[in-house]
């Protein structure tokens, strides 16, 4: 197994003068020192206008300053929202930070959050997974084609030659956001690895590992011409410290993690620069609620950990990927967290990666059956997502209409 760790840069209210400067320059320290420490992969999201959940907009800037401080942690943009960027610019960033780290860059992408985040961009929410879907086609020949025209509906250009090109041939690795097992299957189809952004047991787990392979292997439909990347990988809450008690203790911050996207599930986004989630939060981070979170995820002493982790390896999971840097933990337990994890659990997982290899080796290449399990009763959101109403593209679009329907029929009246 392989780890990784999260970014969304969280930046709870208040703020003074310096705050944002401080976040994003310990962040590059804390993955200048997984770097030393033996993580795998470093991954930053995108997010817009997400007050206090996520000050990460411009995640190349990031990566890129990360890749001069780093020299073999892989870097992952978790992902770019492709209806917010138009392809041919993502083609010359992420070839850019490929060059200059090179050629260490992971290559996620995603749709966008909603309305807050797609609007302002000229984008639907209820078309976000088609304009996905295009950008991908369009993307993925500018890595490699020294003349790319593109006609479709919602990118239109004569040809050009995209340059620079990417260190890594044909490009980085593809992976994209999965939030429930039905964007899993569409993973497994894609050819792309997994970026699991649901917090689910290691029963779910086993279940999402087995709706991704089942598909890349008996439902192969590529979007586009690319090298599959079969990977899963699961984003964990994540604090180690020598006792249970105080690693409960110091992983506050991710209650504040949670009460966010339960927050934005039920009520939305505040205007602009009107809202305080941590003073919203300070009522909802003393109920059960809140204190069951912290015993979810891997949050623990080293054998805590450790035994949880056994799970998720157990379920085939190439990959965890561990959310450090949530609400106000400080730059120091983050860091003291990860020492300790590097020290006392990483080794042992990383030591029999080239099983977990080999077990996919035949998997991928039939010389091993699949498990196939009964993915139905693992449809039901994570607890810490459960208010977040999540619908596929085409039921999106039906609400969409009949909103729309319903607005024109109050006009009528």
């Amino acid at each position: 197994m392989k780890f990784g760790i999260f970014y969304e840069h969280q930046l709870p209210r208040p703020w003074v003068f310096d705050s944002e400067h401080r976040l994003l320059q310990d962040s590059l320290t804390q993955i200048e020192l997984a770097d030393r420490l033996g993580y795998d992969y470093a991954w930053e999201v995108e997010h817009h206008f997400l007050e206090e959940y996520s000050h990460s907009s411009a995640p190349e800037v990031f990566l890129g300053a990360a890749s001069q401080r780093t020299r073999r942690i892989r870097l992952g943009h978790g992902i770019i929202q492709l209806p917010t960027n138009h392809p041919i610019r993502v083609a010359e960033r992420v070839a850019t930070l490929d060059l200059l780290s090179g050629g260490r860059v992971e290559l996620g992408l995603g749709e966008g959050q909603g309305p807050v985040e797609l609007h302002p961009f000229g984008r639907r929410v209820r078309d976000k997974r088609d304009v996905w879907e295009e950008a991908v086609r369009v993307l993925i020949p500018c890595f490699t084609q020294e003349a790319v025209e593109f006609h479709g509906q919602f990118f239109d250009f004569p040809a050009r030659n995209v340059i620079p090109k990417p260190f890594q041939k044909p490009h980085p690795p593809l992976w994209v956001a999965c939030s429930n097992i039905t964007t899993i299957g569409s993973a497994g189809q894609w050819g792309m690895g997994a970026l699991g952004f649901q917090f689910v047991t290691p029963e779910a787990a086993r279940a999402w590992v087995s709706e991704y392979y089942a598909n890349l292997i008996d439902r192969p439909a590529k979007l586009a011409d690319y090298p599959t990347n079969a990977n899963v990988a699961m984003v964990s809450a994540f604090m180690c410290a020598p006792t249970d008690e105080e690693a409960q203790a110091k992983a506050a911050g991710w209650t504040f993690f949670v009460f966010c996207l339960s927050h934005y599930g039920k009520h939305g986004m505040a205007e602009p620069g009107r809202g305080n989630m941590w003073q919203l939060y300070q009522e909802w981070r003393h109920t059960p609620k809140a204190q069951e979170t912290l015993r979810a995820g891997l949050i623990g002493s080293p054998d805590t950990i450790r035994r949880r982790l056994r799970e998720f390896e157990a379920a085939h999971v190439d990959q965890v990927i561990l959310l450090n840097q949530t609400g106000r933990t400080p730059h120091e337990d983050i860091c003291a967290s990860l020492e300790l994890f590097a020290r006392e659990v990483m080794p042992e997982f990383h030591g029999r990666e080239a099983a977990h290899q080999r077990w996919k080796d035949d998997v991928l290449s039939g010389r091993a059956g699949l498990e196939r399990l009964d993915t139905s009763t693992h449809k039901v959101y994570a607890h810490q997502n459960e208010d977040i109403v999540r619908l596929t593209p085409e039921e999106l679009k039906r609400k969409m209409a009949e909103k729309e329907a319903a607005r024109a029929a109050g006009d009528g009246s």
